[in-house]
This record gives C-alpha cells, structure tokens and sequence, in this order.
C-alpha cells in the first residue's frame, strides 16, 4: 500500500486551488472588460501590428514601376465581386473591360499600385471610411476584392514570364494588402511602449505553467507515485 505524505498532498492541494482560483479571474471579464486571454491577444497584436508597417518602404518601391505597362485577363469567380473588381480598378486609374467574371486590365502599374497603397495606409491607420467611401463599398471587402485581384494578377504576370513585376505585385498583397486587413481595427503600439506588461505577461505564463506542474509533481508524491527506473532484463 503506497505510503500516505500529508504534507506534499496538501501543499499540492492548496497550489492546485488557487491555480484555479487564478484560472477564473483570467476567464472574467476584468481587464477593461475582457477576460484576459482576449486582453493578452489585443496586446501582442497591437505589438505585432506596430511592427509591420511597410507601406512607406513600398511607396519608394514604387517609383521604379511607374510608366510600366501592364495587360493581363483575370477572372474573378463570382459576378458581383467581379463587378466591384471593375469599379475598384477603374478608380485606382486602370483601363477594365469586363466579360461576365473575366476582366481585360491595362493600365500604369505605378499608378495602379499608389492607389492601393493609399488604401493600405488607411487600413492600417483605422481609417476605413476613407477607402469605403472611396468605392462605394465596405472596406473589408474592398481590401478581399483586392487581395483577390493581386493574386490573379500576379499569376497573369507570371504566365508572361514578368516575373519581377509578378514578384512586386505579390509583395504588395503580402505587405500592404493583407497587413491592411489582418489588422484593421487594432490600435498600433511599438513594443517599448508596453514593455512593462509584455514581460509581466511572458514571465507569468512561464510561472503559472510551472505552478502547475509542481502542483501535480507534490499531489503525486503525497499519494506515493513516484517516478523509477525499469529494470532491464538478461535473456
């Protein structure tokens, strides 16, 4: 019968409860009205956020495409968001003729791309009522229209074999475009300004985990399990 070790029972015991005392207050709504796993990803996304600005940088990238002809077919599977393709073209300065879900585009590359640039920058700064307001549509879906777009440009490029124009095309979506939408809303903060709480949150997740395993490791020695090496037989 495995020896009984009150004192470790209880010490794991009494670290188990307030490990779930704690684990309530984090799932209450104490944090500026949010539990704290949403108060913990609302700040390591603003942090996040602060730190994948690259629409500037893109802008100066620009410049070297600017007078660059571009002619390429895309085709947007569904009719009304080849509707809004169209008008979102058309307003960034592209010439668009539209056949059902297919769309003819030409156009100054520069051009087209300092437009969506313009609206990447408004995304990222919460500004979304400029580029709705822009299009006539909501900006979310204005900036999936142009996901949408740039992907399929970028493939119509390729198969022209302009693949450095198809590779810009691709950085454009992947930094301005998807950075614009993946974080629209969220208010940007640089990691030094809240580097206070970031390493109160990183050094309590590291302690919380370890209160745990302790908490089991003394609950499991106060009822006898212990942890031994097997013995290796000889045949």
């Amino acid at each position: 019968m495995s020896h009984i070790d009150r004192k470790h029972l209880i010490r794991g015991i009494l670290m188990s409860i307030v490990f779930f005392i704690i684990l309530a207050v984090m799932f209450s709504p104490v944090f500026n009205g949010h539990n704290a796993f949403k108060a913990a990803d609302a700040l390591f996304n603003s942090i996040a956020k602060g730190s994948t600005y690259y629409v500037e940088s893109l802008k100066t990238e620009t410049e070297e495409f600017k007078g660059t002809k571009m002619d390429v077919s895309i085709e947007i599977k569904d009719a009304r968001a080849a509707e809004n393709a169209q008008k979102m073209l058309k307003t960034a300065g592209a010439r668009v003729k539209r056949n059902g879900e297919k769309l003819s585009v030409n156009g100054d590359m520069g051009t087209i791309i300092s437009s969506v640039l313009t609206d990447a920058d408004n995304m990222f700064y919460n500004r979304g009522e400029k580029v709705s307001e822009k299009y006539g549509i909501e900006e979310k879906l204005a900036f999936y229209t142009w996901w949408s777009v740039f992907r399929q440009i970028e493939d119509a490029l390729k198969d022209q074999k302009k693949f450095k124009q198809a590779a810009f095309f691709a950085r454009i979506k992947d930094r301005g475009i998807e950075v614009g939408y993946n974080f629209y809303g969220i208010q940007p903060e640089s990691i030094m300004s809240k580097i206070g709480i970031t390493i109160f949150a990183l050094v309590f997740y590291v302690f919380y985990t370890l209160w745990w395993g302790y908490a089991i490791f003394f609950m499991a020695e106060g009822i006898g399990l212990q942890l031994t090496h097997g013995s290796k037989k000889e045949v």
